[in-house]
């Protein structure tokens, strides 16, 4: 059985040591995500794998809770946090599903990297919409290969049915932006970098 927490805290370490794919196009999706911050914010971050990001934000807002289904992606994390001596990041190991369970709701919510990942994405973002304040927005950077070759999709089947590998969705973006709209929310930025599959998407409750 396909068990993601097993697969990720494999790759923990692996991942921490893997350079930002494109650079550029990330500090352009930190600045714009910043403008829909307040001081007062209070974020959520799910699938925050080892904190790089919440960690850059956690200045700007009141309180992130930051959360991941890998333990050991979240020692990173933790590690990260206390060495920029950042203290309003609560890490937490857990799925969104479960987490939401608590009934506290968000001003911001960011899935970034991880939508592609899920079992049912469309419940996941219909738990996002649910956990969100009226007006709150979701900010989320997916990779959308939804054209890519039956050859790597059966790699990846097979890689995950050994446990070696992680559940990985393929749609397209226009079939993310769907899935949003459908659950209720309304787009307010979609961006696609040059030379990227990951779409991203800030969309409004």
């Amino acid at each position: 059985m396909y068990k993601p927490d097993k697969v990720w805290n494999r790759f923990a370490k692996r991942y921490e040591k893997s350079p930002v794919s494109n650079e550029a196009a990330y500090r352009e999706k930190l600045k714009i995500t910043r403008t829909y911050f307040t001081p007062e914010s209070e974020v959520l971050e799910f699938g925050c794998g080892t904190g790089t990001t919440a960690v850059s934000h956690a200045p700007f807002v009141k309180h992130i809770d930051a959360i991941d289904v890998s333990s050991k992606m979240l020692d990173f994390a933790r590690g990260k946090a206390d060495a920029a001596e950042v203290s309003n990041i609560t890490f937490v190991c857990a799925d969104i599903e479960k987490y939401a369970e608590r009934g506290i709701v968000y001003d911001v919510i960011m899935g970034h990297s991880i939508l592609h990942l899920l079992e049912d994405k469309e419940a996941v973002i219909a738990t996002v919409y649910d956990i969100l304040k009226p007006g709150g927005v979701f900010v989320s950077s997916t990779v959308c290969i939804g054209g890519s070759n039956p050859v790597m999709k059966a790699a990846l089947a097979i890689g995950r049915s050994l446990g070696l590998l992680p559940l990985v969705r393929f749609f397209t973006p226009e079939e993310l932006a769907k899935s949003l709209t459908d659950a209720g929310f309304t787009i307010e930025q979609e961006w696609l970098p040059e030379n990227s599959d990951a779409v991203f998407i800030v969309a409004r409750k």
